[in-house]
């Protein structure tokens, strides 16, 4: 019996291990493609994504209407590394919400976005993620952009 119970406690522990390991893995994707994101370096974004992602926002039109929109990703990476060298800009990640099913993952993150030192706008970041030959790749970004958040 006890032989049993210490396998049931080792299978367990090694699959919350296993699970944990993997979050992480997911995690350091997101946080690479920050990385990037902040330096304006492509090649470091390119590296976490997959060949087809796609990227829509929703965010508010001056009617007050919600609107979603789709970027290309490359339009996307041009405007990131065309950003003039002197102006200043910061995603501030609050948090991470990592759900993951095989070989497929889930992100959910807040953030606050800054602009040359001043608050421009907050929302989430919702990123889905497929396990390419073991490497996660982010294959859909979607985000929200509001106003109306409690500055810290």
């Amino acid at each position: 019996m006890k032989y049993y119970i210490c396998c049931i406690i080792l299978l367990i522990t090694s699959l919350s291990f296993s699970q944990s390991s993997e979050k992480q893995a997911v995690q350091s994707t997101i946080e690479q493609f920050f990385e990037g994101f902040h330096k304006q370096d492509s090649t470091i974004i390119l590296e976490t994504i997959h060949k087809d992602v796609k990227m829509q926002s929703i965010g508010t039109n001056r009617e007050g209407n919600s609107v979603l929109s789709t970027t290309e990703f490359e339009k996307f990476i041009n405007s990131i590394i065309s950003i003039p060298k002197d102006k200043t800009f910061k995603e501030d990640i609050l948090g991470y919400t990592i759900q993951i099913d095989g070989n497929m993952a889930h992100v959910w993150t807040p953030y606050k976005f800054w602009s040359d030192g001043n608050f421009s706008h907050c929302g989430v970041n919702s990123f889905q993620l497929f396990k390419d030959d073991g490497h996660w790749k982010i294959i859909y970004i979607i985000d929200t952009r509001r106003k109306d958040c409690i500055q810290e």
